[in-house]
């Protein structure tokens, strides 16, 4: 296993974070969706605790990149199951941590897919979970929120844990749907998920106590009005 280098190195050489990815996770199949395997983390609270301790002096927020969360799942089961949603186009997969759903847009067909996500370490790890999937992900480091940069899908998955943050996020991607974007949210109706949304699918997804209040979480994905 290798011997993850000091924080200051970890956050200026995009090596070093990958080596800390490498050290604290394993390569796993996505219970919801094996087709794909991504670095995650055996055990939430350790690797919690393990970047508290060497990284959380630097401001980083938590290691969301190193887990499958249960509305990431259920979108990138909906685009592996209705790939012409996403084949041939340019999609964008927002913040992507894993880049879990940004993985199944590009084995689906997609022409071009970005994944943006601003913590130094998800950008690190979904080059890490593309390349272990075969596929290619563009990784943007920018706060997208309030841009236009005409993707023809926007994908975002748990997003609505945050009310500022849900809030702001929802505004812009309703505006992109009314310029004419597919947008599509992965969410287990966590607490700030709107209500106006137009529910598409539902899915049983596997995951952990570490992360969600049941190892079974029901999560769905969601539109802004019904597909044409």
């Amino acid at each position: 296993m290798t011997t993850p280098p000091p924080p200051a190195t970890v956050i200026i050489d995009p090596g070093a974070r990958e080596d800390f990815i490498r050290a604290h996770t394993r390569l796993l199949p996505v219970p919801h969706t094996p087709e794909i395997c991504l670095h995650v983390a055996d055990e939430a609270t350790v690797l919690w605790q393990k970047t508290e301790e060497e990284l959380g002096e630097l401001g980083l927020p938590p290691p969301f990149w190193a887990f499958a969360w249960a509305g990431g799942q259920a979108l990138a089961r909906y685009i592996l199951d209705n790939p012409g949603i996403v084949r041939g186009k340019r999609v964008l997969d927002f913040a992507a941590g894993s880049g879990l759903v940004g993985i199944a847009a590009a084995k689906a067909g997609a022409a071009r897919v970005e994944a943006a996500d601003i913590d130094p370490f998800a950008l690190a790890a979904m080059p890490l979970n593309a390349a272990a999937n075969g596929v290619t992900l563009k990784p943007r480091g920018t706060d997208l929120i309030d841009t236009r940069e005409g993707w023809d899908v926007v994908l975002a998955g748990d997003i609505c844990y945050d009310r500022d943050i849900a809030a702001r996020v929802i505004a812009w991607l309703e505006a992109l749907h009314g310029a004419g974007a597919t947008v599509l949210i992965g969410d287990p109706s966590r607490a700030y998920l709107p209500k106006n949304l137009i529910q598409l699918a539902e899915y049983s997804v596997p995951t952990t106590r570490d992360l969600e209040d049941a190892e079974i979480k029901r999560s769905a994905v969601w539109a802004f009005s019904a597909p044409a």
